[in-house]
């Protein structure tokens, strides 16, 4: 079969600004307040009191044995039946942001256990307080083991975001599928996207492997 060179065309720039304008805005905006709840989350999740532990615990869980998809259909489909109506972009960060925060936590937590103990005692010695500490000595060091996984993390958010076009949300899946409906061409532009997905992660991928680099440079091996 033909390829049809002027739809590929024609489509490429669409897709492209719906991935620009909506994939990516809506990608960092939920990763970095996945990070958030994910760094409480986490804290809560090291303290020694049960009930904050169990409430970190619990809400972990529920975030990892769930579908995001799930997730995202109850805040956009099923709050307004509890009198709570929001727009498809705020309902699109809340549970991206969640889902994020759920599966980063653990992410940052390991982090956090996995600098050595001396360090903690190190702080204490000179002075800090816990929480002094922990901002200034343990976090800076978790920080840079945790940058793999979380990248991992946001490339996938990126893929996870086409959810969004099944709450009417406009980014790059959502251009596709109006393009696809429109020319009848559904294989030919559902490839388009996913080259223009595949490109994107490729990009991120190497952002990553470069702040991997350059922050390997301030470990002592």
């Amino acid at each position: 079969m033909d390829l049809d060179w002027q739809l590929v065309g024609d489509s490429f720039w669409p897709i492209l600004l719906g991935g620009l304008s909506g994939t990516i805005p809506l990608s960092l905006a939920s990763f970095a307040i996945g990070l958030a709840i994910a760094l409480v989350m986490a804290l809560m999740r090291l303290s020694r009191n049960p009930a904050v532990s169990f409430i970190a615990r619990a809400y972990i869980s529920v975030i990892r044995g769930t579908p995001l998809l799930v997730q995202l259909f109850v805040i956009f489909y099923g709050l307004p039946s509890i009198g709570v109506t929001l727009d498809p972009w705020p309902s699109a960060v809340i549970a991206f942001s969640m889902n994020v925060g759920g599966y980063a936590a653990e992410v940052i937590r390991a982090a956090i256990l996995s600098v050595a103990k001396g360090q903690w005692e190190a702080g204490y010695t000179i002075g800090m307080s816990r929480t002094t500490t922990l901002r200034r000595v343990i976090l800076p060091q978790a920080a840079r083991v945790s940058v793999p996984p979380l990248s991992n993390t946001f490339i996938s958010l990126v893929k996870d975001t086409s959810l969004a076009s099944l709450i009417t949300f406009t980014e790059l899946f959502r251009r596709a599928q109006e393009i696809a409906a429109f020319s009848q061409e559904f294989m030919l532009v559902y490839i388009e996207a996913a080259l223009v997905y595949w490109v994107f992660c490729l990009v991120l991928s190497a952002g990553q492997t470069r702040l991997e680099r350059r922050l390997d440079r301030y470990v002592a091996h």
